[in-house]
């Protein structure tokens, strides 16, 4: 079974990484979800609307090897503490050294960027592209994936991205499952 690590910190988007974890999991993927806190094993994460997720494993604990893909999640104040914090930053350069999939949404690029591990070709929340400050961003594209990167714009992005991890992950049936269960036809 495919899996995913979620790692959030304070201010995450809240819409982004519940969308992101409900359709991966609807669609067979495992997503653990890793807190920044060093001293705890399961740890609560305020995100920036007020929305706490429990979260059920330390970012220290984290080995690449038990992951497929490691995705981000946006909110500025997440964003700017995974692009800080050297766990989260050793583990993307990890992901891209093992031709792992790496993934972002909104902000979340801008931590990609600070590990180098960001593509060619991308996309985020239109306000952090300066921020970001990298060529061949796609303002035109929901999700963009340049070969073991995908990214995805936003909020209102994040039921279609998860759909196309899952794609990625698992298949066009599961795909085409959860699409249809989701009644989620606006995704291309």
């Amino acid at each position: 079974m495919a899996s995913v690590l979620l790692p959030l910190a304070e201010g995450f988007e809240e819409v982004e990484a519940v969308s992101l974890i409900d359709v991966l999991r609807r669609g067979g993927v495992t997503v653990r979800v890793a807190h920044m806190n060093r001293d705890k094993d399961i740890d609560m994460v305020l995100g920036a609307n007020g929305i706490t997720i429990q979260t059920d494993i330390s970012i220290a604990n984290v080995r690449s090897e038990n992951f497929d893909m490691i995705l981000l999640a946006g909110g500025w104040d997440n964003t700017y503490t995974l692009a800080e914090n050297e766990d989260v930053q050793r583990l993307l350069k990890e992901f891209k050294e093992k031709d792992k999939i790496i993934g972002s949404i909104c902000a979340a690029a801008y931590a990609l960027k600070r590990a180098d591990v960001l593509g060619d070709d991308y996309t985020c929340y239109p306000s952090a592209v300066d921020e970001v400050n990298h060529k061949g961003y796609r303002h035109d594209q929901s999700v963009v994936t340049d070969g073991n990167v995908m990214t995805s714009r936003g909020p209102g992005t994040a039921l279609c991205f998860g759909l196309e991890i899952v794609k990625r992950l698992i298949g066009v049936e599961s795909y085409e499952a959860v699409k249809e269960g989701m009644l989620l036809e606006f995704c291309k």
